[in-house]
């Protein structure tokens, strides 16, 4: 997946199949912040890939988009969010 300075909502997947779900107006610095354990919900993640990185116009809604999908809790409809974008 490109990893650019556009506004994007992104998710996270562990080895033990947990999601973090974050937006960002530069995905490349904050996967880095996620790589040295700045967030304390992926530190102890160990090891995660990159499944989903979808492009908005603004942060702001970005923002609204994460929360969206936050709100969400169930694994399911995340997996399904994944798959079909």
């Amino acid at each position: 997946m490109e990893k650019n300075n556009q506004a994007c909502v992104y998710i996270l997947k562990s080895l033990s199949g947990r999601f973090y779900i974050g937006s960002t107006d530069n995905l490349e610095r904050r996967l880095h912040q996620h790589d040295l354990g700045h967030t304390q919900t992926t530190r102890n993640m160990k090891s995660y890939k990159l499944v989903f990185k979808q492009d908005y116009s603004s942060l702001k809604l970005a923002r609204t988009i994460e929360r969206k999908i936050k709100n969400l809790k169930r694994k399911d409809y995340i997996e399904k969010i994944i798959k079909e974008g």
